[in-house]
């Protein structure tokens, strides 16, 4: 019987098991991935930008994470010889009427310990010459990154530590004996003292299986991409970011060019009719139905139509992306984008239709679920891995063992706002 069994094999379940190793070296474990590859969902379906932390609520777990995950990711980067820029980015107002929402985000940069500088329409225009803002921030510490590059070393590094990486593993069912956890896969029956449900896009349904109440659902919402043409990359010099819109919870369309120089656009957020599916017209009938049949869905659609309309219709027009990029960067047409592929973001949605805003973990008994760990979960995963282990050890039924309780550097009483105990 294993000691631990993380399921999920994204960026974050395999820190998780980087964790264990570093707090517990001497436990069994083993990680379960339904897919082929590591990280085949949310990890390498990005952006691939190695956040800052500036745009989260000073004192959640997102703004302390991402501001000590960019330091730590960036740092593995290093050591391990994995590609990675350290470029910074830009967050522009393009009209008067944005500039208090980036007064605020000055403010919440202050409050985060993050460098942030302000800059002018003409300063903007010397760093991206192509780019239309009346007032901006520059965010020196942002970065990029290819996070399948940054799994696939992890998965290696697990493997030479004696950890058991299970690919194409599904998970079907959780079954519990006395003194047990029997996971029931694809691939026979895992016995486990101790579960740790990294799923992503499956994490409630995971913890329902277990016995949990979350108190949220996850709702899929895809985010379509578009790459600039080869002789438009110029454009570009950096990142270039809108400044976010407070009525609908996400980034923007935004402007990245990525470790391999290519220049990436998007994405919007549309709610999809199929978790795993990357396509406008993706359709699977049972996640269709959670869907329809959520209340946390209707709440959703209830506050946010208006903006959900918007997402949708630049999912089907490339025209209507197009419109929404001309406000940072005038010159782009609709004919300078290539379509590329579409990522997935798992979002849980609270009973009352609002979006969980920060990273979410519940307390079972012998196991821990993450339940929402959307951007910037790739970039704080280094970081968040250690606090989910931090967290499952307090747990009732975590597996005893020789533990290194001062690895973790800061008090574990500052993070509280992100566990939810049953």
């Amino acid at each position: 019987m294993t000691d631990i069994v993380v399921v999920g094999g994204g960026i974050v379940g395999l820190s998780v098991a980087r964790a264990v190793k570093e707090l517990a070296p001497g436990l069994s474990i083993k990680v379960l991935e339904k897919e082929s590859t590591w990280g085949a969902h949310q990890t390498s379906r990005n952006s691939g930008v190695v956040h800052s932390g500036i745009y989260y609520k000073p004192g959640s777990l997102k703004a302390r994470l991402a501001k000590a995950g960019n330091a730590a990711m960036i740092r593995f980067c290093q050591e391990h010889g994995i590609a990675h820029e350290v470029c910074g980015k830009v967050i522009v107002a393009t009209h008067e009427r944005e500039i208090p929402a980036l007064n605020r985000l000055m403010e919440r940069a202050v409050a985060n310990g993050i460098e942030a500088v302000r800059m002018s329409g003409a300063e903007l225009r010397e760093r991206e010459p192509h780019v239309h803002g009346v007032d901006a921030l520059r965010v020196p510490s942002t970065g990029i990154v290819d996070y399948s590059e940054v799994v696939a070393v992890l998965a290696r590094l697990l493997t030479e530590q004696g950890v058991e990486l299970h690919l194409e593993t599904r998970l079907e069912s959780i079954e519990r004996t006395a003194g047990e956890i029997r996971l029931g896969t694809t691939q026979g029956i895992f016995a486990t003292r101790f579960l740790i449900n990294c799923a992503g896009l499956q994490s409630d349904r995971v913890a329902e299986w277990d016995g949990q109440e979350t108190g949220s659902r996850i709702l899929p919402f895809r985010g379509d991409y578009y790459q600039l043409r080869a002789e438009k990359s110029h454009l570009v010099r950096h990142l270039v970011y809108p400044v976010p819109d407070a009525r609908f919870p996400f980034l923007g369309v935004h402007l990245t060019r990525s470790i391999h120089g290519d220049v990436h656009v998007g994405p919007n957020a549309v709610i999809s009719m199929a978790r795993e599916g990357y396509r406008p017209t993706a359709f699977n009938f049972k996640d269709a139905k959670d869907v329809v049949r959520s209340k946390n869905f209707w709440g959703f659609a209830r506050n946010h139509w208006r903006e959900g309309v918007a997402e949708a219709h630049s999912g089907f027009s490339v025209r209507a992306f197009a419109r929404r990029l001309q406000r940072l960067v005038p010159e782009i047409r609709a004919e300078d984008l290539i379509s590329s592929p579409s990522g997935m973001r798992a979002q849980a949605v609270s009973s009352e239709g609002e979006l969980v805003e920060d990273f979410q973990l519940v307390v079972g008994r012998d196991s821990l679920h993450v339940c929402n760990a959307p951007s910037p979960a790739a970039t704080s995963a280094l970081e968040l891995g250690r606090y989910i282990v931090q967290q499952a050890r307090q747990a009732q039924g975590f597996p005893s063992g020789s533990l290194a309780l001062d690895m973790w550097q800061e008090p574990v009483d500052q993070y509280q706002s992100g566990l939810c105990e049953i």
